[in-house]
């Protein structure tokens, strides 16, 4: 088991690629909190995790209050007794859109969840990592690095992600807290109808997976395991990566 012992935080877990870490770092050995705002939705994935043998916490957090993010904090510390890795997966997709059709208050949205929750999260939980060491991977997106037409301001809150990801591991890097991103292309995830402007078709699907080399969609287990490897021992000296998870799509 790659975890085994590890305590690890998901935000976002309650579906999609978020779903897929917690489940797979939970076989690896790894004690889980499971987060997400949908209450619901976090509690079934825990429950499952938990009725497969391994070990789970269902958290409810919106990753935009501070107050949150400071409970999600300790009921981790308090139930699990520490925090060894921090997935911040918890994501705000744009409808494709001409850039100046979006509105002021979804814009804000857009980089309360994808940037702000960062800032909050590292605050509230980063400290707790810095005496023994730790793991924080950051969700990006190849958006940030081959943006598409249509997400511009989803494209530039990404971008924030790596970039925030790449200063964060520098300054963290003393303290043996090695931070890195993940960017997936398309998946078929909750988000991807909004990505792909509000209509789900098969023609609108095939026109995103031309742009990929390997000739599919992204999907939870190919992101979940190249987190895996990134929160493994195998990738201690990696850190401030942006790693491409994306079939080739950005080459």
């Amino acid at each position: 088991m790659r975890l085994k012992d590890k305590v690890a935080i998901v935000t976002g877990a309650g579906s999609g690629f978020g779903e897929g870490m917690a489940t797979l770092f939970a076989r690896e050995g790894a004690k889980v909190i499971v987060s997400d705002i949908n209450e619901e939705a976090a509690g079934k994935v825990a429950a499952a995790i938990t009725d497969a043998g391994f070990q789970a916490v269902m958290n409810r957090t919106d990753v935009t209050n501070a107050a949150d993010v400071g409970g999600l904090a300790e009921q981790t510390l308090d139930a699990l007794g520490g925090i060894d890795i921090l997935v911040n997966n918890a994501g705000m997709p744009q409808r494709n859109c001409s850039m100046f059709d979006v509105e002021d208050d979804t814009f804000q949205k857009i980089f309360d969840v994808n940037v702000r929750s960062i800032f909050l999260t590292t605050k509230a939980i980063v400290p707790h990592m810095m005496e023994k060491g730790g793991n924080i991977i950051n969700i990006a997106s190849t958006a940030a690095l081959s943006p598409r037409p249509g997400l511009t301001w989803y494209n530039a809150s990404k971008g924030a992600v790596v970039t925030m990801s790449k200063s964060m591991a520098v300054e963290l890097a003393p303290n043996q807290v090695r931070v890195n991103a993940l960017c997936p292309v398309f998946a078929h995830t909750p988000m991807a109808v909004e990505f792909m402007g509000g209509v789900d078709t098969q023609e609108i699907r095939d026109k995103f997976v031309a742009t990929i080399p390997l000739g599919r969609e992204n999907t939870p287990r190919d992101l979940a395991h190249a987190a895996l490897w990134l929160a493994s021992d195998d990738a201690s000296f990696i850190t401030g990566v942006a790693l491409e998870v994306d079939g080739g799509r950005c080459i």
